[in-house]
């Protein structure tokens, strides 16, 4: 059975996603919240709490583990957060980890493969010009030059858990492979794909390679087949919303504020709510997510000596059966609403916690957090279950069950438009 280290733990979707097959031997999180949800469903005889900073190589059991998964915090790469990259606070967690790496090198034994999960913020991350406020994207380039200086070949996707889930949750993967360990030759694509290797991933092997030429020999184009034709579990976010009128944990808006919600829309949104209300005037249900976000629609008024109009709010409705990305609750539209349409009954709520586990393709029977922000919190940090079930069973375990096919070494790549 394959063994892991499981660093930024969190409520341990990645453990989820590897599943029965694999063993984790070492898990890390910060966050005791975090930790209490991940004891209560894995056990906690493996799971040091506390600061990965304060970790050394002493602390991970004796052996050599099969992969080390590290979903860093994302705060400081997030197009949502400030853009500070890998010198943020939060995501400058990275270095620590990688430090243990380091040093598991270092005694020969690093783990034979290395996934690091994130936003695809880190494509563009780093330092920003003072005038044009635009990032360098050199911390994309500082991941690829690390993971080669510890002698892993490794190479990155960017994977949008809409596939297996109805959430857009786009994700980046960048998955190393040691040296020590031999690659079969069909997990390796002669150029990028169009589903998997998106254009900002292209751009930004571009700048590594223009910027660390030696580093770059080491790239790889993961041949990854296409996602499945049909969603795992729920096909639509109506099936996923629970049917019960009072879901745990949530309240429903009062008809005020749902009539608040309705009045904060343009006449395109609300034309969409009335189309679902005919739609559903002989029985059924649709189910919209609403999106609060600032539009330059109100008075026009001169700044900076040019008239511009003001920003007023406006509620934004979808009904394609997709929840934007759950995000941790910080800001005023991070929790999401959704709105029921029932003919002439509309009505209006917060998901709820079951239902924002099983976006993350978590079972039902999960032992999630006491409080709604916690839940949430777990959840917006999270990766999606079902994504790293992908992983494991197209990348992971086929290198590791490889080792007598094949190989294929580190050697120069072109990027193919």
């Amino acid at each position: 059975m394959p063994s892991f280290y499981e660093f930024f733990a969190g409520g341990g979707m990645a453990h989820a996603g590897l599943g029965g097959g694999w063993e984790c031997v070492f898990a890390n999180d910060i966050d005791t919240k975090k930790a209490t949800s991940y004891t209560a469903n894995w056990g906690g005889e493996h799971l040091k709490v506390g600061d990965v900073g304060g970790l050394s190589v002493a602390d991970l059991p004796p052996g050599r583990a099969d992969l080390a998964w590290a979903s860093f915090p994302c705060q400081d790469l997030s197009l949502a957060g400030a853009g500070a990259g890998l010198s943020g606070a939060r995501s400058g967690t990275f270095h620590p980890f990688w430090k243990l790496m380091k040093g598991l090198n270092a005694e020969q034994r690093a783990p034979k493969l290395v996934v690091l999960e994130n936003v695809v913020g880190a494509l563009t991350a780093g330092e920003k010009d003072k005038v044009t406020r635009k990032s360098d994207g050199r911390d994309f380039v500082e991941l690829g030059k690390v993971l080669a200086k510890e002698h892993y070949r490794f190479g990155a996707i960017v994977v949008d858990a809409i596939h297996w889930v109805p959430q857009s949750r786009p994700r980046l993967f960048i998955i190393g492979v040691h040296d020590s360990v031999r690659i079969p030759a069909e997990l390796i694509a002669d150029e990028p794909s169009d589903r998997w290797h998106t254009a900002t991933l292209r751009a930004a092997y571009r700048r590594f390679a223009d910027r660390a030429e030696t580093a770059a020999n080491r790239w790889i184009w993961w041949n990854v087949p296409e996602p499945p034709a049909k969603r795992v579990r729920f096909q639509t976010l109506e099936e996923l919303v629970e049917q019960k009128d009072n879901p745990e944990g949530v309240e429903w808006h009062s008809e005020v504020e749902t009539e608040r919600i309705l009045e904060l829309m343009n006449t395109a949104n609300l034309k969409k709510v009335h189309e679902e209300q005919r739609n559903t005037e002989n029985g059924g249900r649709r189910v919209g997510t609403v999106y609060k976000r600032m539009r330059p629609e109100g008075d026009w008024v001169e700044m900076n000596g040019e008239k511009k109009r003001k920003n007023v709010q406006r509620a934004e409705v979808r009904f394609d059966d997709i929840a934007g990305c759950l995000r941790t609750p910080t800001g005023g539209s991070s929790r999401q609403t959704i709105l029921i349409v029932e003919g002439d009954r509309v009505r209006s709520r917060l998901l709820s916690p079951l239902e924002v586990i099983r976006l993350m393709g978590l079972e039902d029977e999960y032992q999630r957090p006491g409080s709604y922000n916690d839940v949430y919190h777990l959840a917006g940090d999270g990766v999606v279950v079902y994504v790293v079930d992908f992983l494991a069973k197209n990348i992971l375990e086929p290198v590791l069950a490889g080792g007598l096919g094949t190989a294929v070494s580190a050697s120069p790549v072109k990027l193919t438009a």
